[in-house]
């Protein structure tokens, strides 16, 4: 199918709250490694390449990062940052998404960045057209995709102005596994939408699952049992759906508590996940304590 009908279906399917798309016969996307035994997240670029050597997953902001080429040549695969729920004033596409009319009030914990109505139809196109390939021409293995949480939370926030907002992330999930099939993807949470998705990614990223960070108060900390059940769960849940997907979790926590975070890692390996724990910021490469 061609974009210009798959984007005209996506409109009528969103406004139908149709989400049953031909996802299930879909192939999974090829793994970049075959068995990844570590993965780290590093959103600034100061440390040189040879800082991942020893990591076989890496994921880097798309537009600030060491040198991808390098990354992979000591064997890792590389993903670049995008957000699909908002957008920070800091991105060059800013200015031209708030032309679009589509974004909505401002993110609290992290100012400068706002919502973006994931049922608009410009916004499937800026990022099929312009935000995708620009990643992938910078030489990225993949894409990571942030903030699926937001169309989430604001439909459960007003079901009725809200309507739609899901069920349209989901599909444009599917949207880009569809236009760039060889692209290996990594969805960050979203749970309530993972279960449509899960077939159409190559693995998804369970965030603040046995630990998180209170904006608030300011401090990492422990999320509750109810929470930590749940997210491990469904993170094991979707492993029936595709059973390569590979699940990874971060978890927040002091890195001078050399023993909580190696606690941290043997929990979520014990879960059967590739874990990594870091500091909320991202800014730092955290190696995992030594046994």
């Amino acid at each position: 199918m061609r974009l210009g009908n798959r984007l005209k279906r996506y409109v009528l399917l969103c406004g139908l709250l149709t989400i049953t798309v031909v996802v299930c016969n879909m192939p999974y996307p090829a793994l970049g490694n075959s068995n990844p035994k570590n993965w780290v997240v590093y959103y600034h670029n100061e440390l040189p390449p040879s800082a991942f050597e020893d990591y076989d997953i890496v994921v880097f902001d798309s537009e600030h990062h060491p040198s991808i080429q390098s990354v992979q040549a000591a064997g890792a695969t590389v993903y670049g940052y995008i957000s699909l729920g908002e957008v920070e004033q800091y991105r060059s596409h800013f200015e031209a998404v708030k032309k679009d009319g589509i974004l909505l009030r401002e993110n609290v914990n992290w100012p400068g960045s706002y919502y973006v109505d994931m049922r608009s139809r410009a916004w499937t196109e800026r990022v099929i057209y312009e935000l995708v390939p620009e990643i992938l021409r910078s030489g990225f293995d993949g894409i990571f995709i942030d903030t699926l949480d937001n169309p989430i939370e604001l439909e459960q926030e007003d079901p009725v102005k809200y309507r739609g907002m899901a069920d349209a992330a989901a599909m444009l999930v599917r949207t880009i596994a569809a236009e760039f099939p060889e692209t290996k993807i990594i969805v960050n949470r979203g749970y309530e939408i993972l279960p449509q998705i899960a077939a159409s990614i190559t693995g998804v990223l369970g965030e603040s699952v046995y630990t998180t960070y209170d904006f608030e108060e300011k401090r990492a900390k422990p999320t509750t049992k109810d929470d930590y059940t749940y997210q491990v769960d469904m993170l094991k849940s979707l492993k029936k759906i595709n059973p390569d997907l590979i699940v990874m979790t971060l978890d927040y926590w002091d890195i001078s508590d050399t023993q909580r975070v190696r606690e941290l890692y043997a929990k979520q390996r014990s879960n059967g996940f590739l874990p990594y724990v870091a500091t909320v910021d991202l800014h730092k490469l955290i190696p995992e304590p030594a046994p």
